[in-house]
């Protein structure tokens, strides 16, 4: 599932560094520490790594 906006890719970001052990998970918060709950390392992944280019900085926007 590919992330709908920047800020969507940036939390995805976070959540998949904890999940690897590269960030503390007590330093996520909001949608990364969700996403960290609920998704798993390959779903993280996927949408960490959607092009950026022509996507929103927020969805609503």
């Amino acid at each position: 599932m590919p992330a709908q906006s920047k800020a969507q890719q940036k939390a995805a970001g976070a959540a998949l560094g904890a999940k690897r052990g590269d960030t503390k998970v007590s330093e996520l918060q909001g949608a990364s520490k969700e996403m960290y709950e609920s998704m798993s390392e390959d779903e993280l992944e996927d949408m960490a790594s959607t092009e950026r280019k022509g996507k929103p900085e927020h969805k609503g926007d």
